[in-house]
């Protein structure tokens, strides 16, 4: 009898940590914003990352090893990773550092590229040949309201939108979600076969020779080794570059990562709701509707319709 309640114990506590771990996967990537925010006062963006992604690699490849996990056998894979690499790691990061750097406020970066999805779902039609549905177009069609609502409640009469943050900062972090949304569909494409940890490595180095290049450029390269700093980085390379990503493997090993994909329209609001207790960043009304509109686009767009949820069960 005992042995059946420790048996009934151990399956609810594993179903309850399967529950929690999508959550759990969104709530560490919201504060890959929050980290920007608290890092950059002490380095530049670039800088930042390059000493983020070093730090990772040499956690990362040696736990590749550790695991046994395949590297890509074919040199084209190596290179499609490393497309890929640069897209989602380096545009995609690069473009979000630097457009807080520049001034814009964290949870407003968090939602402009929180439209991925509905970028992703646009581009997937004359790139890969997949229909997007009614229900999906309009899905895209609020995402846009939304984002306009969201960047019209940043205006004040006689004021610019840009007076804010300046036209850098939106055209740095619009870089970053053409970059998050490419890179998407490119490794969709491409990279099907991409062991993840191994791959992940792969990308981490093409992103570092981008940014290293970006700070060999374009920066001072110094940085003021603070506490707060050495917290922010040691939380974005053990956290962000090595939690998550094995945590998203334990969910795919699992079979939920539909349920994670389904819950990155999360993001915004967790980071918004982060950068309001952490920095007092707030939007006024108009701009918290334009955000809840935007989110229903985003779901609109990613969540399946009943009919194709039956045929993949059968």
């Amino acid at each position: 009898m005992s042995k059946s309640i420790n048996n009934l114990e151990n399956i609810n506590m594993a179903s309850l940590s399967l529950t929690a771990m999508p959550g759990l996967f969104v709530l560490l990537w919201s504060t890959g914003f929050i980290g920007a925010k608290f890092g950059l006062p002490y380095a530049e963006p670039f800088t930042f990352l390059f000493v983020r992604f070093v730090l990772t690699l040499m956690l990362l490849i040696p736990l590749t090893w550790l695991m046994r996990i395949a590297w890509p056998s074919s040199p084209v894979l190596w290179l499609h990773i490393g497309v890929s690499g640069l897209l989602v790691h380096g545009t995609y990061l690069g473009g979000v550092f630097y457009g807080i750097y520049l001034g814009m406020p964290a949870g407003l970066a968090a939602l402009l590229v929180g439209l991925q999805p509905l970028l992703t779902a646009a581009f997937a039609g004359p790139l890969l040949g997949e229909r997007l549905t009614p229900r999906q177009w309009l899905g895209l069609l609020l995402g846009l309201v939304g984002i306009c609502l969201v960047l019209g409640s940043k205006l004040e009469f006689g004021t610019s939108l840009f007076s804010g943050f300046g036209l850098g900062a939106l055209v740095s972090v619009t870089a970053a979600l053409l970059g998050i949304s490419l890179g998407t569909l490119y490794q969709k494409r491409y990279c099907t076969t991409m062991p993840l940890l191994s791959g992940a490595a792969i990308q981490y180095i093409a992103a570092g020779v981008l940014l290293g290049s970006g700070a060999l450029l374009f920066e001072t390269r110094q940085i003021e080794w603070s506490l707060t700093f050495v917290l922010t980085l040691g939380w974005l390379v053990l956290v962000l570059s090595i939690s998550a990503i094995l945590l998203l493997m334990a969910l795919i090993k699992k079979g939920e990562a539909s349920r994670v994909a389904s819950l990155f329209y999360l993001v915004p609001p967790v980071t918004a709701l982060q950068a309001w207790w952490l920095f007092d960043e707030r939007l006024p009304l108009l701009g918290l509707v334009g955000m809840a509109i935007a989110i229903a686009g985003v779901v609109m767009v990613v969540r399946k319709p009943k009919e194709r949820k039956l045929k993949e069960k059968t």
